[in-house]
C-alpha cells in the first residue's frame, strides 16, 4: 500500500486545488438533498472553512468525507432551528391578559434577555436546548438525531443551562 504524500491538507495550494474540485459538488448535493431554502452555498463554505480550521487533523484522502459530512450536519442543525422558528411564528398570542403593564413589560425585558442568551449559546448547545426544551425530546432521541452520544447530549445541555443562568442573572 502507498504511503500518502501529505499528513495534512493546510498547504494553500492543495487547499485551494481541493476546494476548485469539491465545491460544486459540495453544493450541489446539498442542494439536491435540501432544496434552497437552508443556504446550500453558505452551508458549503462554512464546511470549507471548518475544514481550512481543523486542516492539521485532517488528512487528504479525508477531506472530501470530512467536509460533506459537516456540511450535512450543518443543514441538518439548520433544518432543525428552522422547525423551532416555525414552531414559535405558529403559537398564537392573545391581546388581552389581566397583568398588570409593569409586569408585562418586565416580561418583555426579560424575554429579550432570554432570547439573546440563547442566541449567544455554541450553535451545538442552542440546537441541544432547544430540541429539548421547545420540541420535548429527550436526551436519547436527541443523540440519535444529531448522531453523538447521550452524554454528549447532557453535557451540551447543562452546559447551555449554566451558561444561560449566568447571562440572565448577569443582565
Amino acid at each position: 500500500m502507498a504511503q500518502p504524500l501529505h499528513d495534512n491538507i493546510c498547504d494553500k495550494s492543495r487547499f485551494e486545488a481541493f476546494f476548485k474540485r469539491h465545491a460544486k459538488n459540495l453544493h450541489d448535493f446539498l442542494y439536491y438533498k435540501f432544496g434552497d431554502r437552508l443556504n446550500p452555498e453558505d452551508k458549503a463554505q462554512e464546511a470549507f472553512i471548518k475544514l481550512w480550521e481543523n486542516c492539521k487533523k485532517v488528512s487528504p484522502d479525508k477531506a472530501k468525507s470530512y467536509v460533506f459530512t459537516v456540511a450535512n450536519n450543518l443543514m441538518l442543525n439548520e433544518a432543525a432551528h428552522q422547525k423551532v422558528v416555525l414552531k414559535h411564528q405558529q403559537l398564537k398570542r392573545t391581546n388581552q391578559t389581566n397583568e398588570s403593564p409593569e409586569f408585562l413589560m418586565e416580561e418583555d425585558e426579560y424575554r429579550k434577555k432570554l432570547e439573546l442568551a440563547i442566541a449567544n449559546l455554541t450553535e451545538a448547545q442552542r440546537v441541544a436546548f432547544l430540541m429539548n426544551r421547545v420540541e420535548g425530546k429527550r436526551f436519547k432521541e436527541i443523540a440519535q438525531l444529531l448522531d453523538i452520544s447521550t452524554k454528549a447530549v447532557e453535557k451540551r445541555i447543562y452546559g447551555a443551562l449554566k451558561k444561560l443562568r449566568e447571562e440572565i442573572e448577569g443582565l
